[in-house]
């Protein structure tokens, strides 16, 4: 039993199912199905790829996916619950890999590899998404990776360019059409460029600085292989900048026992660090991470003498680098961690330990040694993205691994408030030691100590690296044997800033010994304050410390002891009062440089700053304090900025008159600090201090004063630098401001909040003051403008906490409208004011319904201003852009008639004159290929399409109403609707949106039809009856059919389920359209003859359409016409005439792509078989006429159907020909069109000479020179002839065609033209061109003498099937084949122009299944000519160059044999029963003509008898014989006498094998003679032509003898000889007379030489024969295209014989008399 599902509604199919039950579905793997019922394993349901057909199939083959259903029950529509980017991607690849396929198939090689690449990315990526485990990071960067790809194919495809927000596909309803424009510009960008990040929509009114995004480093240290250290190592890893020569962070630690492992068992599998803060500059440096690798052991590794092993010495061992660049380029594309190997490198000398990681990257293989393995540190990187508490959020695994969060050097690009930090980073450069009168130089060990003020050592402070805890003092590593030692080991000391003031850094020295005892001696030490006397730190640079002398009894329990020297040389001047007796005395010659780097959010170097943060240690100075503000460094302010903030407030509220002016000062100069570039990203830090820790609650009342005061004073001041800067930082100002009163109000409730009001009114009063000022005169003021004009829009967040909508809105109203208009201030104001407003309608009070009642009509002004003058075009597009993309939005919750309407009376007409202007002058460049970038106009001229669809689109029936309404006369209503069709007619011009812009497309359709619709009623309300106006009509008729033709609305050409979705968003526009193109001119009434016959033409394209309802409609308004004109002339002739024009010239413009000739294919439908015209006219008085106009149009389209599909690219030269010749006859016999004839003519011709068919394109012409006369009449200018008479255009084509008829060696036909012209010439007495025409017909007769011409061969075609084109369709043809091609070649050939094609291997006539399939069957083979001119062949004199032209040319008749047995088959001689069946093909046309082929006009069929046959082949022979002969004996044939030879020797061969003798035996039979006596005078013919051929051949080899090389007089001697044999033979068969032989050939005159020969010819004759031929192949007097050629009937005897698989003997070729005996 059949259950309606629940929860299965939709699956994708796992495994193909065949269907192979009742009712099964036929199932692809990967379709997705719909599931309607479920029953004991098996589902019913429908594929979402053929939802009609319905069926069962089995649950298992099925996976099933959530989805959600909506309207359940019959009509339910069920969608999967899942990513839309993901069924996206899935329908996406479904249609790709249809078009993939197609790729392979047509060639497209690179582009199939590319896309195959793409597709399985697309799927990868999809697996990633359905995984879902990814961080919303890694989320948005997998679905930008998919839309860049998706659009790429889709580009590279030729599909639609899919819009796209936030990566998800935009729903056209949901979407203002700017939006949708601005989408679409974002999709193409994004294929064009691959854009990083976002949607790639640009900011229109100012660029915010971009908030930074830091990455993190994540390092995991694996293990370290090298394990032959044998001793406890320290791991310190860094990023290290080669370019700058130094690290850019803290070191990371790890300790590790001596077999490598974790010497913190609790820290086995998490030895990682994560290096934070690392900027995108960071990443562009040139970073390596360097691993410096310190053992703690004996002094020498492999040498147990230095030292006790109770003794520990921190020594270097080695050193190991890995380039970040190569690095950072693969775990950015993985996405995951990535393992690395890192080579452990150790020194030469450890003079060098301090620069070895710089010796390894320079690769100075000198001064390190390499590991004799590969093996070293094993680390796995992986790269991260976004604040660390997000990274902490999202990647919660990372930091349970007790991650050592190890920290960039100096701060990160954003300093938060609360972000303290105070670590001062200390390096141990180097020092200079005295060697101390020993005899080897020593091994010295630093100490470091912090110790605070009252001498304690501070716990804690001292940090090697992160990843370990840190210490209380630290131990360098020890240089062997070097007094002057280089360390650069960095230290990180974290003192807490309460013990920073006071506390110092000891450094102790020691010498250790490698002796017995390994002793540590202390030799000296150096210290150094941490903080100066002022206040300042240590500065960050290199510090030279004095090394005072101590030794090892030496205790510094009294601090103060040391504290009181100079710790350095600059610290002489302080101290001042040293003692003469010293406890510690300084050793001149050693010295210790270290150097320190500090990172303190709360400690400065830089005294002006510490005077301002401790003001009141100094009240008296204040003044000059904040007035060296200024000259403290943008990064210390910025890193000190929440206590500089808090100590100008401070200072303000201490001694606001005193003070109030110069706090302002400096905190408009900090404001402007974070507008710089460099700082930009610390604006968040002042929204933070504003928002949590400013506590200025009186502030507010200096800030606005100040404020007005310097506004006020802006119309006085010739220096206006100081106001410009207070206005740029207006934006954080009335934030100071706002948040102030807010702090105020709260402590006091509320009071003096109506000062507060008055006084914002009269800042107010003083911005619109500014405003108002000419600033022409004055560029000062106009920077002033400027300034305060950039910053306005960003004070109305502000106003909105203190302030209602309405009373903010009036504000702003109350400042735009205080600025002067367009023609009153320069043009940088007047974009900075454009500017300005943009922002305005951007901005968060735009959005508020109440507040844009208030600004729109303010707003629109100003526009409308711009758009009249055409001036910032691309600007104002923006704001309206903004504005409309608002209004969308808002519609969706709140009435916006209102708002429309503002817009409608404000901006619809300038709009269309704004496109009319643009659309103008982008036509205008086209036309004169203009300079200016095409795509500036085309971003101008789309910004602008978008704004006035917006516009229309929001537009409802009473806006329309309204619209309709408010014009005062006819005139204004139809200049109003002459622009808006004028621009809609433009908007569907194929270059308006880009080719794949198909959504918008049909957007923009959908509201030109709804548009249309709301305007047709006022079209006919007031431009009909009296008031007709033809230019309205015709301007929307125009539209009509220019809109209903539009590509992007054929939907029949798209995919089933692009059209349905289509159809179920809009419908079939084109039936709309249709509907109120019907409509309208039904409306005309009696002025429809003023559209009779001009819209014929246009409404012909309606029709061609490929929709049944659009013919439908249209069909009544043809039907009107006909009537129309029958009414009132009595004949539709003009209808006739302009629908025949049209179609021509649809085919003649070129319109020819797949869609339009499926279009002309439906019009066939349309008057042909299709009843409604033809019912219609059946009714009428004029069926006749009417009913033969409907059939001529049919025949006719039939032909351009075939032209149409002939001229598409790929197609073949002679299909093109044959179509044209087709058409042209069409013209010539049934309609009379002479113009179209003419045309057709050209166009055939010049097919005809790209063919370099001369000739052809000769006889051409001749059918327009045929229309000439030898008169005086002027013509016009026509096609490639210039304004001339008559006469000489016939003159000019007369030598155009015996040009042609020269360059086709047919010099026959040109002979006629030039005694015409010569005639003509003179007639005029123009000897001049009379020379020149003889001198040419001379010339021409010298050519048929002298010149070599080709004999081309013939061939029968016939075409069958319904699939070849109307032209050629179950019709056969006669072919003139090319210079030298043969049978085989011209089959090849003609299968390569119809390659779905079948070769028949029959002759026979094909029967009606072949005939009417749906097939293309091919039957080929030679046809003999029957020349035509017989008495020129039969003339013995006239030279066979001359007869060979007769033979083949002007040629109508064809012929070809098929040998058959009638009767009983004689076994001994063949021949007796041996029939022909010789068919005639008659042709239209004789050939060569207009064409290498023509159709057969009828065929006549006869048998000839095997007698007759005989008769023929023998009298072929000799007459063959006798022109040779005749050849050679005129000198005709020069030199080699090879192809003599070999023809007599084909005959006398074959008549003494038995050839002839066949013959006698066949019928010279007694028997055969009784019983046939009716053939008594053949037999008696066919006797006088073999004793006829006997003397000819004696005759021959007399000129042979004559002729012969001496080498050659062999070969003559057997012929001789078998001349004898044959003669012999012939005369014992009874033939009287052969003893009257030629001399040369009687025995008694034979030479001796040829006697004496009887031998046969050998093969070395025969080589010799063909050595001295250079034409050995041919073997005939007739000069065939083929190389060894026989006469064509013969030809075709062997060619059928064989395909009718019978023994037939074999025919007497060319070279042979009769044939030989039978195989």
């Amino acid at each position: 039993m059949w259950i309606p599902t629940e929860e299965e509604k939709i699956g994708v199919v796992i495994s193909s199912f065949r269907g192979t039950v009742s009712q099964g579905l036929v199932l692809e793997i990967g379709e997705t199905v719909q599931i309607l019922e479920k029953s004991e394993g098996w589902y019913r349901g429908f594929s979402t790829k053929r939802p009609t057909v319905k069926g069962i199939f089995p649950a298992n083959y099925v996976y099933l996916k959530k989805a959600v259903i909506t309207n359940r029950g019959q009509y339910e529509t069920a969608t999967p619950l899942e990513d839309s980017i993901i069924t996206e991607v899935t329908s996406t690849l479904q249609e790709w890999a249809i078009l993939w396929k197609q790729l392979y198939v047509k060639h497209k090689v690179d582009l199939f590899y590319k896309l195959r690449h793409v597709m399985n990315e697309l799927i990868d990526l999809r697996r990633q998404m359905l995984t879902a485990h990814l961080t919303q990071d890694q989320l948005r960067e997998v679905k930008r990776h998919i839309t860049v790809r998706l659009d790429w194919g889709n580009e590279h495809l030729g599909l639609d360019l899919v819009p796209r927000k936030d990566y998800v596909l935009a729903e056209a309803d949901q979407f203002s059409v700017s939006d949708l424009y601005r989408m679409h510009l974002s999709s193409r960008h994004s294929v064009q460029q691959s854009m990083s990040q976002g949607d790639g929509g640009k900011q229109r009114h100012g660029d915010a600085c971009r908030v930074l995004v830091p990455h993190h480093l994540f390092v995991s240290l694996k293990s370290f292989t090298y394990n032959t250290i044998g001793e406890d190592t320290d791991v310190l890893l860094c990023l290290y900048d080669s370019r700058e020569a130094k690290p850019i962070s803290e070191k990371f630690l790890v300790k590790l026992n001596k077999n490598g492992a974790p010497k913190n068992p609790e820290r086995v599998d998490r030895l990682c660090a994560l290096f934070t803060d690392l900027s995108n500059k960071d990443l562009r440096r040139d970073l390596y991470i360097v691993a410096h690798v310190v053992r703690t052991g004996r002094m020498l590794l492999n040498d147990s003498k230095k030292g006790p092993a109770h003794v520990q010495y921190r020594r270097p061992y080695g050193c190991a680098v890995l380039a970040l660049s190569d690095a950072l380029q693969t775990i950015s594309e993985l996405k995951e961690e990535k393992d690395f190997v890192l080579k452990v490198y150790t020194c030469n000398n450890e003079n060098e330990w301090y620069q070895i990681h710089e010796n390894i990257i320079r690769k100075s293989s000198t001064k390190y040694t390499a590991p004799s393995t590969s093996y070293g540190l094993i680390v796995s990187l992986q790269l991260l993205r976004g604040e660390m508490e997000q990274i902490r959020r999202e990647m919660p695994a990372i930091f349970n691994r007790g991650v050592a969060i190890t920290r960039k050097l100096g701060f990160p690009d954003v300093i938060m408030p609360g972000d303290t930090r105070n670590d001062l980073y200390l390096t141990l450069e180097r020092g200079e030691f005295e060697r101390g009168g020993k005899s080897v130089q020593k091994n010295i060990e630093v100490t470091v100590y912090v110790l605070y003020a009252d001498g304690e050592t501070l716990k804690d402070c001292i940090s090697l690296g992160s990843g370990e805890p840190c210490v209380s003092d630290h131990r360098s590593f020890v240089l062997y044997h070097n007094n002057s030692p280089r360390w650069s080991e960095m230290l990180k000391l974290p003192v807490p800033i309460e013990r920073f003031r006071g506390s110092h850094l000891r450094f102790e020295f020691r010498h250790c010994s490698t002796k017995d005892k390994g002793e540590k001696k202390l030799f000296g030490f150096s210290f150094t304050p941490l903080m100066r006397e002022d206040g300042t730190t240590l500065l960050d640079q290199s510090h030279e410390l004095y090394v005072y002398k101590c030794d090892e009894n030496t205790t510094f329990s009294n601090h103060a002891l040391y504290l009181g020297l100079p710790c350095c040389k600059d610290d002489i001047s302080g101290c001042s009062n040293i003692p003469a007796s010293l406890t510690f005395q300084r050793s001149p010659k050693e010295t210790l440089w270290i150097s320190t780097q500090l990172s303190s959010t709360k400690l400065t170097q830089n005294v002006d700053l510490l005077a301002l943060l401790k003001w009141k240690a100094h009240p008296d100075r204040v003044t000059d304090i904040l007035g060296r503000l200024r000259h403290i460094g943008g990064e210390e302010i910025v890193k000190f900025l929440q206590d500089i903030l808090d100590t100008l407030f401070t200072i303000l509220d201490d001694n606001t008159d005193k003070y109030g002016p110069l706090v302002f000062q400096s905190l408009v100069f900090i404001i402007n600090l974070l507008r710089d570039s460099r700082y930009c990203h610390f604006r968040p830090v002042m929204d933070t201090y504003i928002q949590k820790h400013f506590a200025g609650a009186l502030a507010y009342r200096e800030l606005i004063r100040c404020l007005k005061w310097y506004m006020d004073r802006s119309a006085e001041v010739i220096r206006q630098d100081h106001i410009q800067e207070a206005l740029r930082a207006l934006e954080y100002l009335f934030k100071f401001i706002v948040q102030s009163r807010l702090l105020y109000s709260r402590a006091t409730c509320g009071l003096e909040e109506d000062q507060f009001r008055a006084s914002i009114q009269d800042l107010f009063q003083s911005v619109r003051f500014v405003l108002s000022l000419d600033s022409r005169s004055s560029e000062t003021l106009g920077f002033t403008q400027a300034a305060l004009l950039n910053s306005f829009p960003a004070i109305f967040d502000e106003l909105l906490q203190m302030f209602t909508v309405q009373e903010v809105a009036e504000f702003v109203r109350g400042t735009l409208g205080s600025m002067p208009s367009t023609v009153h201030i320069g043009q940088s104001l007047d974009v900075v004011k454009l500017q300005s407003i943009g922002r305005t309608v951007d901005s968060r009070l735009f959005s508020f319904p109440e507040s844009r009642r208030i600004l729109l009509p303010v707003v629109l002004h100003h526009i409308h201003l711009h758009l009249r003058q055409q001036k910032e075009l691309l600007v104002c597009s923006g704001i309206l852009n903004s504005i409309f993309s608002i209004i969308k939005s808002s519609s969706e919750e709140v009435s916006v008639q209102e708002e429309v309407e503002m817009m409608m009376e404000s901006l619809l007409d300038v709009l269309l004159q704004t496109l009319l202007s643009i659309m103008s002058r982008s036509q205008a460049q086209e036309a004169g290929r203009s300079q200016r970038c095409p795509q500036c106009t085309a971003e101008i001229t789309g910004e602008y399409v978008s704004c006035l669809l917006s516009l229309l689109r929001q537009m409802t029936d009473v806006h329309f109403q309204h619209l309709l309404n408010t014009f005062q006369s006819a005139e204004e209503l139809k200049d109003f609707l002459l622009k808006i069709f004028c621009v809609f007619r433009n908007l569907m011009k194929p270059n308006i949106f880009p080719r794949d812009w198909n959504v918008m497309r049909l957007l923009t359709s959908h509201i030109i039809v709804t548009t249309t619709q709301q305007l047709s009623p006022a079209l006919h309300k007031n431009f009909t009856e009296a008031d007709f106006d033809f230019k309205v009509w015709n301007s929307f008729f125009s539209l009509a059919v220019l809109y209903i033709n539009q590509p992007s609305l054929q939907l029949e050409g798209l995919t089933p389920a692009k059209r349905n979705k289509v159809l179920d968003r809009y419908g079939d526009m084109r039936v709309l359209m249709a509907y109120e193109l019907y409509s309208m001119w039904q409306n005309l009434g009696e002025n429809k003859v003023h559209f009779i016959p001009g819209m014929i033409g246009p409404f012909l394209g309606v029709t061609l359409v490929p929709q049944g309802e659009v013919r439908d409609i249209m069909i009544p308004i043809f039907h009107d016409m006909m009537d129309w004109e029958q009414g009132k002339n009595g004949n539709f002739k003009q209808v006739e005439a302009e629908l025949i024009d049209k179609l021509d010239s649809l085919v003649s413009e070129g319109k020819g792509d797949e869609s339009y000739r499926e279009m002309f294919g439906l019009l066939t439908q349309l008057f042909g078989p299709y009843p409604s015209l033809l019912e219609k006219i059946e009714q009428e008085t004029w069926r006749e006429t009417g009913v033969s106009f409907v059939t001529s149009v049919t025949r006719l389209m039939e032909r351009l159907l075939d032209y149409r599909d002939s001229l598409k690219g790929d197609e073949i030269e002679s299909k093109k020909i044959g179509c044209t010749v087709n058409l042209l006859n069409f013209y010539k016999s049934e309609i009379n069109k002479e113009e179209m004839y003419i045309r057709h003519i050209h166009k055939l011709c010049d097919m005809h000479l790209q063919a370099e068919n001369y000739t052809e394109a000769a006889c051409t012409l001749l059918l327009y020179w045929e229309l000439l006369q030898w008169e005086d009449t002027p013509l016009r200018e026509f096609l490639q002839y210039p304004a001339q008479s008559e006469w000489q255009r016939k003159e000019a084509l007369s030598r155009k065609v015996i040009h042609y008829f020269n360059k086709g060696k047919c010099w026959e036909y040109g002979i006629p033209l030039c005694r015409e012209l010569a005639f003509q010439y003179e007639m005029l007495y123009d000897y001049q061109s009379l020379s020149w025409i003889r001198k040419m017909e001379a010339a021409y007769y010298d050519n048929i003498m002298q010149q070599q011409r080709l004999e081309p061969e013939f061939f029968r075609v016939g075409f069958y099937g319904r699939k070849f084109p109307f032209f050629l369709r179950n019709k056969e043809f006669v072919c003139r084949g090319h210079d030298y091609e043969r049978l085989e070649a011209f089959q090849q050939r003609m299968l390569g122009e119809f390659p779905q094609a079948i070769a028949m291997q029959h002759p026979n006539q094909p029967d009606d299944t072949i005939l009417q399939c749906d097939s293309q069957y091919l039957q080929i083979y030679a046809v003999t000519p029957v020349p035509e001119f017989a008495e020129v062949l039969q003339m013995d004199r006239v030279p066979d160059r001359i007869k060979s032209f007769y033979r083949v040319n002007n040629v109508r008749r064809f012929r070809y044999d098929r040998p058959f047995h009638k009767g009983p088959k004689d076994r001994d001689n063949e021949f007796k029963s041996l029939w022909i069946e010789r068919t005639t093909l008659i042709l239209s046309h004789p050939l060569p003509g207009i064409s290498r082929w023509f159709e057969v006009e009828r065929r006549e069929l006869v048998e000839v008898s095997p007698l007759q046959n005989a008769v023929s082949v023998v009298e072929n022979k000799n007459q063959e014989l006798r022109s040779l002969i005749s050849q050679y004996e005129n000198r005709q044939l020069h030199g080699n006498i090879n192809l003599l030879s070999m023809c007599l020797n084909g005959v006398i061969d074959a008549a003494v094998n038995g050839g002839v003798a066949r013959y006698q035996e066949a019928f010279f039979d007694k028997q055969y003679i009784s019983s046939h006596p009716e053939d008594t005078d053949k037999i008696a013919q066919l006797r006088d032509l073999m004793q006829e051929q006997v003397h000819i051949l004696g005759v021959g080899l007399a000129v042979h003898e004559k002729l012969v090389h001496p080498e050659m007089r062999p070969l003559h001697k057997k012929l001789i000889d078998q001349f004898q044999m044959m003669r012999s033979s012939l005369y014992h068969q009874g033939l009287p007379g052969l003893d009257k032989l030629s001399p040369v050939c009687s025995g008694s005159s034979t030479p001796r030489g040829i006697l004496s020969s009887q031998n046969p010819m050998s093969p070395e004759s025969v080589k010799m024969l063909h050595r001295h031929s250079p034409l050995n192949l041919q073997g005939s007097v007739r000069h065939s295209s083929s190389s060894l050629s026989s006469s064509s009937e013969t030809g075709n005897l062997l060619i059928l014989a064989d395909s009718m698989g019978q023994s037939i003997p074999r025919i007497p070729t060319a070279c042979s008399l009769a044939p030989p005996l039978p195989a």
